[in-house]
């Protein structure tokens, strides 16, 4: 059995287990779990502790119930990480998420400025591949995002023929990277030449800029990404409950 720390609740020392495994891919993307009486048995607590640790995991969506089946590793497909974290949507409409599509993405490889370094936690001239793309919403360009993650954790980024519309789901599939965690600063913005040639905007019109901070499931600072927002036709939307 895998030693626990005794300074915190039992239930705890058991979500640390079964994260650490999933972390180092002892169960694989939409992989099942074993039973919560397996896991009692192996890490010799009572299965109500089991459940109790798999019930904090699954309200991080950490794995996934599936009734009469079991809990399963959560897997990252475009659709459940395309609106688990893409928060735009037509205003008034009760926050119904618009479906953005992705145009040409510019990949390079550098070494990160200190800002980005200090963002990700990643030594000084750390390399890192930069992403940039637009958002296209009803067909229409209305987002930039420039995306830098740290090359050692997505070694070969900037060499992949083709990157999907939501990039979680290759994180996960191709460099078992699991995003868990978006921290997000809002900001507003005026638009610049730069966004009056990717979205077609004049330069001074007001913009939503979107600071996102991407963490794996082990805590590691995974993706810096900025997005830079036309808002005359979409919103932030969040629901607070």
């Amino acid at each position: 059995m895998e030693s626990m720390p005794d300074f915190q609740p039992l239930y705890k020392q058991v979500y640390d287990v079964l994260v650490r495994r999933i972390a180092e891919g002892a169960w694989l993307p939409a992989e099942a779990l074993p039973s919560e009486q397996a896991l009692a048995a192996e890490l010799k607590v009572s299965q109500g502790t089991v459940r109790k640790a798999l019930d904090a995991l699954v309200a991080e969506n950490l794995v996934q119930r599936h009734q009469g089946k079991g809990t399963f590793v959560a897997e990252h497909t475009q659709e459940h990480a395309l609106f688990r974290f893409f928060r735009l949507s037509r205003p008034n409409t009760d926050g119904e998420r618009v479906t953005p599509e992705s145009g040409p993405a510019r990949c390079k490889r550098r070494a990160a400025t200190a800002t980005e370094a200090d963002k990700l936690h990643l030594k000084k001239g750390a390399s890192v591949v930069e992403i940039n793309r637009a958002r296209l919403i009803d067909g229409t360009p209305t987002v930039t995002e420039k995306i830098v993650v740290p090359l050692k954790l997505f070694p070969e980024l900037d060499h992949q023929t083709a990157l999907p519309n939501t990039l979680y789901s290759l994180y996960q599939s191709v460099y078992g990277v699991n995003i868990t965690v978006a921290k997000e600063e809002l900001r507003a913005v005026l638009s610049n030449k730069s966004d009056q040639k990717e979205l077609g905007i004049e330069p001074g019109t007001p913009m939503l800029r979107v600071e996102r901070i991407a963490l794996g499931i082990a805590g590691e600072r995974a993706e810096l990404r900025i997005s830079r927002c036309d808002t005359r036709n979409i919103v932030y939307a969040v629901e607070f409950s």
